[in-house]
């Protein structure tokens, strides 16, 4: 009998991986090359060719494979990088570190990634690079973005932080393609809960382009071209050689995984599909979604979560205020209402459990969850 749902489940993908995870631990106590072991390289050659790209360079975590793309691109003080306004913050973190200015975007309403159309209206004579983000495992629609990019003579860092094996059916290409294979370079993150995690902090740089791989090497390196010559001011973003260790196994899960993530989505849309006031993901017919997180939409999103809650159903909110609107960015002199798509977005999405585990139990429990509340706010408006 289920009794509570987790919105995560990381110890049940743990278990049955134990023998090699920790195999792969002792390995590297073994041979004691704890920083660029033999598993870096072989994580990142296995990284490059999953992925559809030539060059895959491991770093230490999602945001800095962001930093090192931009580094690569020369974005500094003075630029502009258009981005998503509907986004985890490190998107737009990276740029103001580095000293230039995110220009935000709305997004589409139905897949909740960047808008093309307002993309063509954020370009000045300042925008250095274009980076949409592929939120919540669906891929945004790069056909436009990188003809937009082509016309402005613009560079597009895809971030793929999500979206570890999606795939976009390109009419330009006339093939499917990988998420972090089709802009001038991607970021990967593999914090834990991604649908390819390491054990702590990781993450990778994917490009087709030899010069800003061989740059990514040297600036996740203290700038070195070899030890102690330094070509350039870098810092230590280095993928250690335990998590490379670790990613490499479970790498060789990704595709199983993630079909096991897509079953349990078209499930959910399936026994969800009748309920009035519940929104499904909509997912375009040009995309091969990988459901990093399965977010539903409805007007009573506390309403619902407090009351999954006290089922000992955990759900999620990413992300209940867009970009535009965070306090780090209050003195570009955004209003409510400037990015209406995102913001509306921002206060109804619910991120339900999702999980490669999830059995058709939990979600069975979380759907008649779903399907008490609605006949409650039913019940209660006909009787109001």
């Amino acid at each position: 009998m289920i009794n509570q749902v987790p919105l995560l489940d990381l110890g049940r993908q743990y278990a049955p991986l134990k023998a090699e995870l920790d195999g792969a631990v002792l390995a590297v106590l073994g041979h004691g090359h704890f920083i660029n072991g033999p598993e870096v390289g072989q994580f990142e050659k296995a990284a490059a060719a999953y992925v559809g790209a030539k060059h895959a360079i491991g770093v230490a975590s999602g945001t800095d494979a962001l930093l090192v793309a931009l580094r690569a691109l020369g974005v500094g003080p003075g630029a502009e990088v258009v981005i998503p306004t509907f986004t985890f913050f490190a998107t737009a973190g990276v740029v103001s570190n580095l000293g230039a200015r995110p220009v935000f975007t709305d997004v589409e309403a139905d897949t909740y990634n960047m808008d093309p159309r307002s993309l063509e209206k954020a370009i000045t004579s300042k925008t250095k690079a274009i980076m949409p983000v592929h939120l919540f495992g669906q891929m945004a629609d790069m056909d436009p973005i990188l003809e937009i990019a082509r016309r402005h003579k613009l560079r597009v860092i895809e971030d793929a932080c999500q979206a570890h094996g999606a795939e976009y059916y390109s009419k330009r290409d006339g093939r499917w393609r990988k998420a972090g294979s089709m802009g001038t370079a991607a970021a990967f993150s593999f914090y834990p809960g991604k649908n390819l995690g390491a054990c702590g902090e990781a993450g990778a740089l994917t490009t087709n382009d030899k010069a800003i791989a061989e740059k990514v090497q040297m600036l996740r390196d203290h700038g070195q071209s070899k030890k102690y010559i330094h070509e350039m001011e870098g810092y230590n973003g280095r993928l250690d050689t335990i998590q490379a260790g670790f990613l490499q196994i479970k790498l060789k899960r990704l595709r199983v995984w993630n079909e096991q993530r897509r079953k349990h989505a078209n499930r959910y849309a399936a026994l969800l599909q009748d309920l009035d006031g519940i929104k499904t993901p909509v997912e375009p017919e040009w995309c091969r979604g990988v459901y990093h997180l399965y977010v539903i939409r409805t007007k009573e999103r506390f309403e619902l979560q407090k009351f999954l809650l006290e089922q000992n159903i955990v759900t999620g909110l990413h992300y209940p205020i867009p970009l535009h609107l965070q306090k780090a960015y209050a003195g570009y002199g955004f209003c409510d209402g400037d990015y209406p798509a995102t913001e509306a977005a921002s206060r109804e999405i619910l991120s339900l459990p999702m999980f490669p585990g999830l059995t058709e139990q939990q979600q069975d429990f979380v759907v008649d969850g779903i399907r008490r509340f609605v006949s409650s706010r039913a019940a209660y408006s006909a009787i109001s």
